[in-house]
């Protein structure tokens, strides 16, 4: 499962939708709201496993107008150890039309009660662990009727969904899917709903022979029906667990692709067939890299990816089957500012195909065996394909989203075996704090001894399910260690360390001390083994050391006073540092110590002193050329142009970047600073990049160029609107919301209707600017109402919030201009008006 880091507020508005907000200095302790919950009190063991589930056999077929799934189900179990004569499936929200067992090929029925959400069933007779049996079911799935409810990372919990069902949506697709975790499969089938059971599976689909469909394993059959419908046989010869059986249905493209003759297939609106191989191409690469990392080869039998409408996560690992969220189709100029985002998505679920579906969380308390690996392979692959840099700030921005959702949310064990509800468990802890504690763990025992334990962990549990304790295992046998005070610290417990540090020379006696004082709250201490660089007399020493100690003093050998003293070398701490250190040191700091981190810090740095310090200056003009585009973007947003020796420093290299540097974040960022000036001499650069390729660069340019001349950014914006996406998508309703009339709320609608997830709200704050300041009362109205609709369908309290403090303003505006305006305008305002005070009750309450 893929929780996206993406953000579009520059607020903490989307915290509850995402789990993820922006960084600030934390010490987190857990929430007063959580300490009080009586559900925390709760110890969430792994469930008794009565019955071991071998195999699934399903048939179904579909009622659009209902939103049914007509089902047979033949389910092949045995006791696990213990001699039993009855059977409790989960089963919710179904019409369970008969219960039998198969003797001899012929279903003898059984007596059974079901309360909507589990299935008893009295068997024929004891059955002791030796003996296997098969239950027949015939059900009717009416996911619409399941009173389960989702998360921040899961939205919904409906299991099955049909996606525009009576094609009433004009240009949208009718698509069926289905969303299995956490316990959400038992919505469309009878199963045993745990994560520990493991299964394999045959299904046969019957659709309207215009669809393909997608399940799990190999397509081993197609049958045309004389009803014009056409039933497909999936097959999965390979255990998994049954929140990862999925279904796809729709009218999708298939581009194919392969893997050492595996099917490898991408399954996209066919709008968007031209480029996915753009989106998903390196596919194949990724599990060559993955595969050869680990030891151990891809295990299942082919890999297909799908893109699916309305999707309630991110992305989900479904066993050989992933499906996405919308967010990943982009056309070839999107891609030109994605830098990676997607293939950080589509590495994550891959990664999950060993981390989740070979070797499964045996419960929801672990769920981080599954998603700090798969956060962790964004790390991996990125650093593979494009470099150090490009991972370390990948990591970076995911140490900073873990820090503040601690901030905001309190801080929690990675393993948890208490908590209000499984969903919980969906959160910046289990994903980015647990990537970032395998990477420590990964300089803690080095990297041939991490990935070895990793290959014998995969191969001691595949197909099986595992906890926390397996891993550790693994570990102290292949690196000979004894790391229960990794795992206690890390994996048992919660927080992370303050980190107050001094250092200072002694000349007389040639050395250096280092003294590091923890000033986290609480009692909890950290065993930190860190490195410690000393750069002097044009050479780098590395001072191995750990902290065990609330104050730990080190003192290390050194000729001559040092230029650095670099704590946490290899930058691998999840930690928030205070280090007593002057300018100089960081100015050195940029030109010799290699790190993404060490020359982010330098920069950040130097910013402060840009326009103070002539030498801090120098480095933040050296960083807007730094090798990585992260950091030049860092540099250029942060220049003061404001004064006159930066401006004048900085102006040629701006330009330069604006016009030729090779990301278009970066030029993008210099587009933006340029316009800043309001220099019309820059005309000439705004109006040529209006016509880049990238749409970020493209957006910045009309924005800057609508500062210095608005009629000239609007005949542009109205020519460029046919095809607009992202950032220019946004410039032209910045234009239009500044110069535009009736016959432009049409594009704001578009845009919003076009948009989902997290860019929809985006979207319609600038809807409801346009609504704002036109007349046209049916474009208020259908437009307020449409944005009603996303909010209930969010349903997040702090979303509702927001577009109510929108509303409400814009509604007195209204009632402001009809008491000047003529009877009829005045009636209609004054609807506009109402319409918006209703609906921001609605939300409010």
């Amino acid at each position: 499962m893929f929780k996206p880091l993406k953000h579009t507020l520059k607020s903490v508005l989307l915290a509850g939708l995402t789990g993820i907000i922006y960084y600030t200095p934390a010490s987190a302790q857990q929430a007063p709201s959580q300490q009080e919950d009586p559900a925390l009190k709760i110890y969430r063991a792994t469930s008794p496993k009565v019955h071991d589930l071998t195999h699934t056999k399903l048939d179904v077929r579909f009622d659009y107008a209902k939103r049914y799934l007509f089902g047979k189900a033949w389910l092949t179990l045995k006791p696990h150890f213990y001699t039993t004569d009855s059977l409790t499936l989960d089963a919710k929200a179904m019409d369970i039309k008969q219960v039998a067992i198969v003797k001899a090929g012929k279903n003898v029925p059984l007596q059974f009660t079901y309360d909507s959400l589990q299935l008893h069933i009295a068997l024929d007779k004891p059955y002791q662990r030796t003996e296997s049996f098969v239950i027949y079911i015939d059900y009717v799935a009416r996911p619409e009727e399941v009173k389960s409810e989702g998360s921040s990372a899961i939205t919904d919990a409906k299991g099955l969904y049909f996606i525009n069902p009576d094609s009433a949506i004009a240009n949208k697709p009718v698509q069926i899917w289905t969303q299995g975790e956490t316990e959400s499969s038992s919505a469309w089938f009878p199963t045993i709903d745990r994560t520990y059971q493991k299964t394999t599976e045959e299904i046969s689909i019957t659709v309207d022979k215009k669809y393909a469909t997608l399940s799990n394993g190999k397509l081993v059959s197609q049958k045309n029906n004389a009803d014009g419908t056409r039933t497909d046989n999936w097959k999965m010869d390979q255990p998994h667990s049954p929140y990862l059986f999925m279904m796809a249905v729709g009218d999708f493209a298939i581009i194919k692709d392969q893997w050492k003759g595996k099917e490898v297939n991408y399954y996209v609106e066919k709008a968007y067939a031209p480029y996915a191989k753009a989106i998903f191409g390196n596919t194949p690469e990724m599990m060559t890299f993955y595969s050869n990392l680990l030891g151990y080869d891809y295990p299942w039998v082919k890999y297909s990816q799908v893109v699916v409408r309305d999707y309630v996560s991110g992305a989900m690992e479904n066993t050989t089957a992933t499906i996405h969220g919308d967010f990943l189709q982009k056309t070839d100029r999107e891609l030109l500012d994605n830098n990676n985002y997607n293939e950080a998505v589509v590495a994550h679920e891959l990664f999950h195909h060993w981390f989740g579906d070979l070797v499964t969380a045996e419960s929801w308390s672990n769920l981080t065996l599954n998603e700090s690996f798969a956060d962790y392979s964004e790390y991996l692959w990125m650093a593979y394909k494009y470099g150090k840099d490009a991972a370390d700030d990948h990591a970076y921005k995911a140490m900073q989203s873990y820090e503040k959702f601690a901030q905001y949310s309190g801080d929690r064990d990675l393993v948890r075996f208490h908590y209000h509800d499984k969903e919980d468990m969906f959160d910046a802890i289990s994903y980015q704090k647990g990537g970032r504690i395998l990477h420590m763990l990964r300089n803690v025992v080095g990297d041939s001894a991490f990935f070895k334990s990793l290959n014998l962990y995969l191969k001691t549990n595949a197909f099986k399910s595992a906890e926390a304790h397996q891993l550790r295992l693994a570990f102290e046998e292949v690196s000979g260690q004894d790391l229960n005070w990794f795992f206690n610290q890390w994996y048992y417990g919660q927080g992370y360390p303050v980190l107050d540090i001094k250092s200072t020379f002694n000349e007389t006696n040639k050395t250096v001390t280092v003294t590091v004082e923890q000033q986290q709250t609480g009692d909890k201490i950290f065993q930190l083994p860190v490195a410690i660089d000393i750069y002097a007399g044009g050479k780098k020493v590395r001072h191995q050391v750990t902290i065990f100690d609330k104050t730990s003093t080190f003192t290390l050998p050194c000729a001559t006073k040092p230029d650095l003293v670099n704590f946490d070398g290899d930058k691998v701490l999840l930690a928030e540092r205070k280090e007593h250190r002057d300018i100089n040191s960081y100015i050195f700091q940029y030109a010799h110590a290699p790190e993404f981190q060490d020359r982010r810090e330098a920069i950040d740095a130097c910013l402060k002193e840009q326009s103070t310090n002539p030498a801090a200056l120098k480095v933040v003009i050296a960083a807007l050329k730094d090798k990585f585009y992260g950091l030049r973007a860092m540099a250029i947003g942060g220049l003061k142009l404001t004064d006159p020796v930066v401006k004048e420093t900085a102006f040629a290299t701006l330009q330069e970047l604006a016009k030729k540097d090779a990301n278009s974040t970066v030029r993008a960022a210099a587009l933006s600073q340029l316009g800043s000036l309001k220099d019309p001499s820059l005309t000439p650069i705004f109006e040529a990049a209006v016509k880049d390729r990238s749409y970020a660069a493209a957006g910045a340019a009309l924005e800057s160029l609508s500062v210095l001349n608005l009629d000239k950014a609007y005949t542009l914006a109205k020519q460029m609107e046919a095809d607009s996406k992202g950032a220019l998508s946004n410039a032209i309703t910045t234009v239009y919301a500044q110069k535009g009339n009736e016959s432009d709320v049409a594009f704001f609608a578009k845009t919003f209707n076009e948009t989902s997830g997290q860019d929809k709200l985006e979207a319609a704050i600038q809807y409801l600017s346009i609504l704002s300041i036109v007349d046209n009362t049916d474009q208020v109205l259908q437009g307020v109402e449409d944005i009603k609709k996303m909010a209930l369908m969010f349903n997040n309290k702090m979303v509702n919030n927001y577009l109510v403090s929108l509303l409400q303003p814009i509604a007195r505006n209204k009632e402001e201009k009809a008491a000047l305006a003529t009877p009829d305008k005045k009636t209609a305002l004054l609807k506009q008006s109402e319409f918006m005070k209703k609906v921001a009750t609605e939300l409010k309450n």
